[in-house]
């Protein structure tokens, strides 16, 4: 699990990695043109209901990882959170939602073996 520490609160937003790695991107892009944006999620265990942050460069934010390497971020996916992030209403993440689509991906990702019935010579 990643961690982003915001401002000076001291207790930090606890999400995926891979999640992370994306909502990474996407600040960093957007903060670094100087936009403001909002983050809202939902769905993090221990915590009820939503919770939502307002992103501007003067706020100092820092990303922790599990991970060493960078995770492999999804273009297409990245993208959409992007122009989400543009909209009026910020970038929101469900959580709930993001875990069934991570398991989804890596099941559709895992090789399969095609059983077939022996070949009988003729």
């Amino acid at each position: 699990m990643a961690t982003l520490f915001y401002g000076s609160d001291t207790d930090p937003i606890v999400l995926p990695d891979r999640l992370m790695g994306y909502i990474k991107v996407i600040t960093s892009t957007k903060l670094r043109r100087g936009e403001s944006f909002t983050l809202t999620w939902t769905g993090t265990a221990g915590e009820a209901g939503r919770s939502t942050i307002w992103l501007q460069p003067s706020i100092p934010l820092r990303f922790v990882f599990d991970a060493v390497e960078p995770e492999q971020l999804a273009g297409d996916y990245l993208r959409s959170l992007a122009d989400q992030a543009n909209a009026a209403s910020g970038l929101v993440i469900d959580t709930r939602t993001w875990e069934a689509a991570e398991e989804a991906s890596r099941a559709a990702a895992r090789p399969t073996r095609t059983v077939g019935r022996p070949v009988r010579a003729a």
